[in-house]
């Protein structure tokens, strides 16, 4: 039971893609996500995103639609700017705590009062650590504990995503095929879903979006191999499109090439009861279990050799994810975090942890706009 009851709680959002994600999206779903079971369990939620969302809690928006891919970067930067300061000067005027969930917020938190939630979507880049040390009063969350031991903030938890069960379509049947769903760039490797495929003689489907930024990528090391028989291409997918692929594949092919900040894919397929086949890296540590609900691969040829293989039960690949990755278990963990902000604010009063009556603006005042428009985070382009 929380103490404070009932928290009127602002959730900002970037505005290019809508909440929930029509298809690509993976901040935009665990925005919704959050919201919807923040929603559900009383408290007061405005979501701030463009004005395609569609939430059962309130939404509020400066920009009427989505506006993805990015085509102009500095256009999109500007965008993005104003979006964002916007929404906290709208937010701070009644939310009990703000929840941000991009880093171009973070220098607008000095303008106001109300405590504030940074959740790090983004892998590990000094530029981003230096610029949270800037602001040491913001809460920070941390979707994986391999990140959190990379970063220096004083205020800093570990809170896993999570997802609604029981909206993901559970079956032990499965169809002579395994999946790919991601996005077509480097850091993702469908190239290397591709080899350990024809390695492995099994079928391939590749999901997934192509971003302009990875158009070459696209064309000259993915689809020259596309077929149409073993190696398929079924495009962008929707979430029921999503649920079918997922649900009747003997597996996921996960051989990403950069730290993964979570892999929120993972935990779809195993909830869809798909085992996920991973090779090392971020937080694949810490979502797949061996002989559990998959099998971290030494390389392409050890994720060819497990496809032939027995793979983990389609019952324990779902049971893992109810354990530890549900959407109740991740709202269970923000709203700890929400009331200790939210009680130490009304007991201390807002004035005892500000300077001159503002939050400490840290130790520079360089804004570092929205990370990745030209591709830097990991030369994985504008999101995980």
């Amino acid at each position: 039971m929380h103490r404070l009851g009932m928290m009127r709680i602002a959730l900002i959002g970037p505005p290019f893609i809508a909440v929930p994600p029509e298809r690509y999206g993976g901040t935009e779903l665990f925005i919704a996500n959050l919201a919807c079971a923040l929603h559900a369990r009383g408290h007061d939620v405005t979501v701030y995103a463009n004005g395609d969302s569609r939430l059962p809690c309130r939404v509020k928006s400066r920009y009427p639609h989505a506006d993805w891919p990015v085509v102009d970067s500095l256009r999109s930067e500007l965008k993005n700017l104003d979006h964002t300061a916007w929404a906290l000067r709208d937010a701070a005027a009644s939310a009990e705590v703000v929840h941000l969930n991009d880093v171009v917020g973070i220098p607008f938190t000095h303008f106001i009062d109300t405590p504030i939630v940074m959740t790090l979507h983004h892998p590990h880049e000094p530029a981003l650590s230096e610029q949270y040390l800037r602001y040491p009063d913001v809460e920070y969350v941390a979707i994986g504990a391999w990140l959190a031991r990379r970063e220096l903030m004083p205020r800093l938890q570990v809170v896993h995503h999570g997802i609604p069960m029981a909206e993901y379509t559970y079956s032990a049947r499965k169809d002579d095929y395994v999946a790919f769903l991601g996005r077509m760039a480097p850091c993702k490797a469908p190239h290397l879903a591709i080899e350990a495929a024809r390695r492995s003689g099994v079928r391939l489907k590749l999901a997934g979006e192509v971003q302009p930024l990875f158009k070459d990528y696209w064309e000259q090391c993915v689809a020259p191999h596309i077929d149409g028989r073993q190696i398929e291409y079924v495009g962008e997918v929707n979430m029921d499109q999503k649920n079918a692929l997922l649900a009747r594949a003997r597996a996921l092919l996960f051989p990403i090439q950069w730290e993964e900040p979570f892999g929120l894919v993972m935990i779809e397929a195993m909830a869809c009861g798909t085992p996920v086949l991973a090779l090392a890296g971020g937080a694949v540590e810490e979502i797949v279990q061996h002989g559990v609900n998959g099998w971290i691969c030494r390389d392409v040829a050890d994720m060819a050799a497990h496809l032939v293989g027995p793979l983990p039960a389609s019952a324990s690949c779902r049971d893992s994810v109810a354990r530890r990755f549900s959407v109740e278990q991740m709202v269970d963990r923000y709203l700890a975090i929400y009331d200790q902000l939210v009680h130490t604010a009304v007991r201390r009063g807002i004035e005892d942890r500000s300077i001159h009556g503002r939050r400490d603006p840290g130790s520079g005042s360089v804004l570092h706009s929205r990370d990745g428009f030209e591709g830097h985070r990991a030369s994985c382009g504008p999101s995980a």
